[in-house]
């Protein structure tokens, strides 16, 4: 029997090796999306220190938020509150609420990134809106890791430089509420999150929690109407599945010897 001898080991097949190379993607165009989105929503917090400063708010006060709270939304949510002469409590509760979102994105995120232990409290404080969309958006654990890191640094940077000179600058710019500086954030954020809503249940689900949101505004404290808006999602998620699974529930009641 002639001996064989078995083919050297030349790594994957073929089409597994190409799809490893379809799914990765440039060092370079990861950078330079996160750069995009940090560039971008970075600057808006020049709004949020005009807006912090216009509610009474020292420039100090303000960028202690920036600097120890960093997240837009809560942000704008508790000068928003404290503007409307709302009690300072009850203002920083809904700018927590609306902060708990943030822990979800963490649960995610600490899987893909699997980073190390001494590193994980340093990089919750840049687990944001942003930075979550930049990071889930990857292919690759070394993409994700890239994505995190350069929108979380270039966010964290010039959302505080701005929000400083936000802050100094307010007496210069005049009446804040007339520029409407306080939508700029949001307005930053939602047009980055549209191009990102491909199907038609992302964008039901979209459209919902924007109506929850306006519906709810003008009855509910701050935060709490984005809150429920969350329930968007699964109401969504269960319409869907339930119109699924009906035929399959119908066939399966049918007698044995029926058509299916």
């Amino acid at each position: 029997m002639a001996e064989t001898t078995a083919p050297p080991d030349s790594g994957p097949p073929e089409p597994i090796a190409r799809a490893h190379e379809a799914a990765a993607k440039p060092d370079s165009a990861v950078v330079r999306d996160a750069l995009g989105v940090g560039v971008a929503v970075g600057l808006s917090g020049f709004a949020f220190g005009v807006t912090a400063a216009g509610s009474g708010l020292t420039v100090l006060q303000a960028c202690a938020l920036s600097l120890l709270v960093f997240t837009g939304a809560s942000q704008f949510a508790l000068v928003g509150a404290l503007a409307a002469g709302g009690n300072p409590l009850t203002a920083a509760a809904g700018a927590f609420f609306l902060g708990v979102r943030n822990a979800f994105y963490g649960l995610r995120l600490s899987q893909l990134l699997a980073l190390p232990r001494a590193v994980r409290p340093f990089a919750a404080h840049w687990v944001i809106d942003e930075t979550a969309a930049v990071a889930l958006a990857q292919p690759t654990r070394r993409s994700i890791r890239l994505g995190f890191t350069v929108t979380g640094l270039t966010l964290y940077v010039l959302w505080n430089l701005t929000t400083l000179l936000g802050a100094l600058g307010a007496e210069a710019i005049g009446d804040t509420d007339a520029w409407g500086l306080d939508a700029a954030g949001p307005a930053v954020f939602l047009a980055l999150l549209a191009p990102m809503l491909r199907t038609t249940t992302e964008r039901v689900v979209a459209g919902l929690a924007v109506l929850l949101v306006l519906g709810l505004l003008p009855v509910l404290p701050a935060g709490v109407p984005v809150l429920i808006a969350a329930l968007a999602a699964p109401a969504v998620l269960w319409f869907t599945g339930r119109g699924t699974n009906e035929p399959k529930d119908r066939a399966e009641q049918l007698p044995e010897g029926e058509d299916r």
